[in-house]
């Protein structure tokens, strides 16, 4: 089965956001930073999850829209598929 060869970095994904998270430590008292990996083929780090979760409740107390959350995540994905595809079209020669 193809899904089962598909290797998961999910660990890897939220080892790489530990790191950041080490690395930018110094900014606690003033900042607050939450790395947000969301990968092309469709993964989210759980700290880019919890994040655009709160994005979209506080946006559901302003707006009183229960979905913000829903709308948000599928905002970010057709994000994330438009660069993906002029990536992909900028590497093609334009000759």
């Amino acid at each position: 089965m193809y899904i089962a060869q598909v290797p998961n970095n999910n660990n890897n994904d939220n080892q790489a956001a530990a790191n950041r998270i080490a690395k930018y430590d110094e900014l606690a008292s003033t900042h607050i930073f939450y790395p947000v990996a969301i990968e092309t083929r469709g993964t989210w780090n759980h700290w880019a999850v919890e994040l655009v979760q709160e994005i979209g409740r506080r946006a559901t107390l302003i707006t009183g829209e229960p979905r913000e959350s829903t709308f948000l995540f599928q905002q970010l994905s057709i994000a994330l598929q438009r660069g993906n595809a002029v990536a992909f079209l900028n590497t093609f020669d334009s000759d």
